[in-house]
C-alpha cells in the first residue's frame, strides 16, 4: 500500500530548518513530520503571523515536500504531568516555562497545545502527534501502595485538561494523536483503553502508534494495531532492542542510552527487534493510508547513515501490499 514516508524532525531540531528538509529531500522522503522546537515550527506565529506561515511553506515547496503531520510532543508532556521540575525546563518552550511555578507551566503548556491546532490547520495539516504527560506515572511502580482513588483522579485529571485542548482540535478539524510511551497518561495496551475512556472515546483524540515503546514492554503491537484500528491516526517507524543478560534491567536501571549496561535501547529502523513485516501487513489489514513516519534514535549511529537507510527499509516494506486475488482460487475447478 503506497503510503508518505516522511521524516520526523525533533531530533534534528538543532539544525536549520531549510537545511533538514533539504536533506530529506534528496534522500527521497515525501514529506516531514515538523517539530515545534528549535527553529522548526513557532505555533504561535505559524497561527498569526501570514508572512511566517508562507515562509515555512515555502521552504517545503522548494525542496519537494509535504507537511504531513506536526508535532509538540515536549510542551505537551507539561500539561498533565506532576511533578514539574528542572526536567521540563529543559524541553519546554522558554514562553511555557514562564516563572516555572507548576501549575502556570501547566495551564500555559495548555494553551500552546491549543495553539498546535490551529497553526496545524493554518498549515493544511490534519493531524498533531505529541504527549500528553501524566500525573499519575510516578505511581507505575505501585508503592508506596496506591489507592484506586488515587489512579482515579488521575484520569479525571487528564480529562478535565485536555478535554477544552480537543475542544480547540475539533473546532478547527485538526485531530491529536498520542503517542503511547512510558511517563504519558497511555503507556500500554489496558491504559490506552483507560484513557480514551476517560475522555468519552471522542474521535479528535486518537494515537499516534511507535512499536519501540511496544517491545521491551512485551506488548504485541499487530493486536493493539487490530483492537485500535480506528484510533491509529499516526504511525512512527522506530525500533528498539533488548539486552536482557540476567544483569541489565528492563527499566534501564538509571543509565543513559547506549549504555551496554541497559536492559533495552532505541536502535535505527532496521537494527533491532520490531517485526516490521508484520506491522506493515497490519496496517494494510486495517486499512491504514497515512503516514508513516521515520523517528532516529540511535546513540551507536549516525542519523545521517540511520534516517536514509531507515527511509530505504520502508520503501521496501510499503512495496507488500494485499494480493489482487486469492492465493487458493486457481484450485477452483468450476469457473
Amino acid at each position: 500500500m503506497s503510503r508518505p514516508i516522511t521524516l520526523f524532525t525533533g531530533q534534528w531540531a538543532d539544525l536549520p530548518f531549510e537545511e533538514v528538509a533539504r536533506r530529506a529531500s534528496e534522500w527521497g522522503f515525501d514529506g516531514l513530520e515538523i517539530a515545534c522546537w528549535g527553529d522548526h515550527l513557532d505555533v504561535w506565529r505559524a497561527a498569526e503571523d501570514d508572512a511566517y506561515l508562507h515562509d515555512r511553506l515555502d521552504i517545503l515547496e522548494r525542496h519537494r515536500l509535504k507537511v504531513y503531520a506536526i508535532s509538540n510532543h515536549l510542551n505537551g508532556q507539561a500539561v498533565c504531568d506532576d511533578p514539574i521540575d528542572e526536567r521540563h525546563q529543559g524541553i519546554v518552550s522558554a514562553r511555557v516555562w514562564g516563572d516555572g511555578e507548576p501549575e502556570g507551566v501547566r495551564q500555559r503548556a495548555a494553551e500552546e497545545l491549543k495553539m498546535t491546532a490551529r497553526a496545524a490547520a493554518r498549515l493544511g495539516v490534519s493531524t498533531v502527534t505529541g504527549f500528553t504527560g501524566s500525573a499519575i506515572w510516578k505511581t507505575v511502580a505501585m508503592f508506596p501502595p496506591v489507592p484506586e482513588a488515587m489512579i482515579a483522579r488521575g484520569y479525571r485529571d487528564f480529562a478535565d485538561r485536555w478535554n477544552p485542548i480537543i475542544d480547540v482540535f475539533d473546532e478547527v478539524g485538526v485531530r491529536f494523536a498520542l503517542e503511547v510511551h512510558p511517563s504519558e497518561i497511555a503507556f500500554d495496551y489496558w491504559t490506552t483503553k483507560a484513557t480514551l475512556d476517560a475522555i468519552g472515546n471522542r474521535p479528535g483524540f486518537g494515537l499516534n502508534f511507535d512499536p519501540s515503546h511496544f517491545l521491551w514492554q512485551d506488548l504485541d503491537p499487530m493486536g493493539f494495531l487490530f483492537d485500535f484500528r480506528d484510533r491509529i491516526y499516526h504511525v512512527h517507524v522506530k525500533e528498539s532492542t533488548k539486552q536482557l543478560n540476567g544483569r541489565n534491567g528492563r527499566l534501564g536501571s538509571l543509565l543513559p542510552w547506549g549504555d551496554p549496561r541497559r536492559g533495552w535501547d532505541f536502535v535505527s529502523a532496521g537494527h533491532g527487534e520490531v517485526p516490521w513485516d508484520k506491522i506493515f501487513r497490519m496496517l494494510n489489514s486495517i486499512g491504514y493510508a497515512g503516514p508513516t513516519s521515520i523517528e532516529w534514535e540511535d546513540a551507536g549511529m549516525d542519523r545521517m547513515v540511520g534516517a536514509p537507510e531507515a527511509l530505504g527499509l520502508v520503501r521496501k516494506l510499503s512495496a507488500i501490499t494485499p494480493s489482487e486475488a486469492a492465493f487458493d482460487a486457481a484450485f477452483a475447478t468450476k469457473r
